[in-house]
């Protein structure tokens, strides 16, 4: 029953009691709904409102805190009353695959909220509120998907050995042109192994190899690749492959090199490895045998970039 107050500032409601309201978490949860409310208290029936249209969601657990009421499934919180300022009150929801739109604004500083609805009066918990509050529920009352079982590592096959040659380097300044910003260009191959000298690349988990400077007029790296095949097909792994098993590749980093002897990354050039013809990878196999990738950096527009070659292994580079 909805109460009215002839009073300019009505006296603050107790928080609903007995089997019409939802379960009370906060020891001393009056008192702290009270300081919530003490210095805006025409707002304290908006909270009055959301909290008496918990029941018909389902089991939810009230968790009054110093500066808001968070409001929980039996998993997680799903929202949160705040007053955030003197004139409103934020109903934030937990809706991970909503964005703002309509009366949903973007949430900020709502804890795990990430949209919120505007409220100013009792009458703004209207039905469209109630069926936000619902949705929001029933996303975040349902249990997580199952985890997929780990997947099974394919069995190894052996060891490739990739040869990269690069011609078309780019030149030591980049742009290539009299404003170029850069003018100690490198182009190095990226790698997880700190077995041999590599260098730094501020922000990146992986280290730069073997630099070549890019005036030099071709460039030559050399990567044990492990290969593995199941039904799935062939998967690569190694000190220098990146990537998940849909793209595993090789990556050549062009970068300035500094006084400091690190490498800023400038761009990268991939050199993908899972869509290799499989004819391809097990005539590279054959012993006696390497995987060559022949790559252009910069050229002729419309020249193939990137091409693969199995090829004797005591055969002539470049």
């Amino acid at each position: 029953m909805e109460r009215r107050h002839t009073q300019a500032a009505p006296p603050t409601p107790e928080i609903p009691s007995g089997e019409d309201r939802a379960s009370i978490e906060s020891d001393g949860a009056d008192e702290l709904v009270a300081g919530q409310y003490a210095d805006r208290p025409q707002l304290r029936p908006v909270l009055d409102a959301v909290l008496a249209a918990l029941p018909a969601l389902g089991s939810v657990t009230v968790q009054v805190r110093k500066t808001c009421v968070s409001l929980a499934t039996p998993r997680r919180v799903f929202a949160v009353v705040q007053a955030t300022t003197q004139n409103r009150v934020d109903l934030g929801l937990r809706l991970d695959h909503e964005g703002p739109g309509g009366r949903l604004l973007a949430a900020r500083d709502l804890g795990a909220a990430t949209v919120r609805i505007p409220l100013t009066r009792r009458e703004d918990v209207d039905a469209e509120v109630f069926a936000w509050l619902r949705r929001t529920y029933d996303e975040n009352a349902a249990p997580p998907p199952a985890r997929r079982p780990p997947r099974r590592r394919a069995p190894r096959l052996g060891t490739l050995s990739v040869v990269i040659e690069a011609v078309g380097l780019p030149g030591l300044t980049w742009p290539p042109d009299a404003a170029g910003e850069h003018h100690n260009v490198h182009i190095a191959l990226s790698t997880k192994s700190k077995e041999q000298p590599a260098l730094v690349v501020p922000g990146k988990p992986w280290l730069a190899s073997e630099p070549v400077p890019g005036d030099a007029p071709a460039a030559r790296w050399e990567a044990p690749v492990t290969v593995r095949h199941d039904a799935d097909g062939f998967d690569f792994s190694g000190p220098n492959v990146r990537g998940d098993r849909a793209d595993r590749h090789l990556f050549l980093a062009w970068g300035d090199v500094h006084s400091d002897g690190t490498l800023r990354l400038i761009r990268g050039s991939k050199l993908g490895l899972t869509r290799l013809d499989g004819q391809l990878v097990e005539d590279a196999m054959r012993p006696g045998h390497r995987l060559v990738a022949w790559i252009r950096l910069t050229g002729t527009r419309g020249e193939p970039a990137l091409t693969w070659s199995a090829e004797p292994a005591n055969a002539e580079p470049g």
